[in-house]
């Protein structure tokens, strides 16, 4: 007869078996992405059938890996009715010329969603002025604010959030988001954050190739990725990039004219993640070159698996 030592020992041995297999089972369920296009018709140029469906085409190849939805900005609720998100693990964004017309309340509610977790956000190239990327950094500046403080402090905090203009900064601009710290009369801590533009210095569409340099190759999203790598012909954005700073910069792109920016960017936000994938332009095939692919298969599996 085993003692109650003996008993102990194998039932939690019993249960670490069973968190494996359970860990493994949600390893080997399929990552469910919704793509997101605004199906700019100039894409048509390159994507016969539109740059997010050419993406979903190339993930549906990954057989048993993905499943995809593909959807517009034309379609009924936009793309992005409740059916659509709720059974969806990465919401991947490509947006560029139709940004205002997603309302402020549905990328609040998006961002709500990474918040706690039901889905994550991967924004491709001009994603970065998308509302719901808009919404996500705000949120994620706010909370780095807020983590500066200590916990009682916290607790009654005020926060004043200011909206910076949206246009192309000087290099010699100061960066946003800031934030400053203050006390008020009542002696709760006040902070007043200047929101990030989430914007950068420069942009041209010259078809100039980048150079890529991966800073963290031990990431799992750059599994398969070679270190050095170049697109033959992108777009090319000025940094420095005004966002947060990531939890993870994973590359970096520069150019032969002495531009470079933060082409892989990584945050938390809640319980859910973000990640920003510059490379991505509509009238060049990148989202036909095996890296920027591996790319996004990576991150969609990153994310949806909790970062494994």
């Amino acid at each position: 007869m085993m003692n109650r030592r003996e008993l102990v020992a194998g039932a939690a041995g019993a249960l670490a078996v069973g968190a494996l297999g359970q860990k493994a089972n949600a390893a080997e369920k399929p990552v469910r992405v919704l793509i997101w296009d605004e199906q700019q018709p100039i894409q048509k140029t390159v994507y016969p059938n539109f740059l997010g469906n050419a993406i979903a085409d190339h993930l549906r190849s990954r057989t048993g890996q993905f499943e995809v939805n593909s959807v517009r900005l034309d379609d009924p609720e936009q793309g992005l009715a409740a059916s659509n998100l709720d059974n969806a693990d990465v919401l991947a964004w490509w947006g560029h010329q139709r940004h205002g017309e997603i309302k402020t309340e549905t990328a609040k509610a998006l961002v709500e969603r990474v918040r706690s977790g039901k889905l994550h956000l991967l924004a491709l190239h001009s994603a970065h002025w998308s509302k719901v990327f808009i919404e996500a950094m705000n949120a994620r500046a706010v909370d780095d604010a807020l983590a500066s403080l200590s916990a009682k402090e916290r607790k009654n905090a005020r926060v004043k959030t200011t909206v910076p203009p949206m246009r192309l900064y000087k290099k010699t601009e100061p960066l946003t988001p800031s934030f400053t710290r203050s006390v008020g009369a009542d002696g709760v801590t006040e902070l007043s954050v200047i929101l990030p533009s989430s914007v950068f210095t420069s942009v041209a569409a010259d078809g100039k190739p980048s150079h890529v340099r991966v800073l963290a190759p031990s990431h799992p999203i750059m599994r398969g990725i070679p270190v050095n790598w170049d697109i033959p012909q992108t777009e090319v954005y000025g940094g420095p990039f005004h966002v947060p700073t990531p939890d993870v910069t994973l590359f970096e792109e520069t150019w032969d004219n002495g531009e470079s920016f933060p082409g892989g960017c990584l945050w938390k936000l809640g319980k859910g993640q973000v990640i920003y994938f510059r490379p991505g332009h509509e009238t060049y095939n990148i989202f036909r070159q095996e890296h920027p692919l591996r790319f996004v298969e990576n991150a969609c599996k990153f994310m949806a698996r909790g970062g494994a």
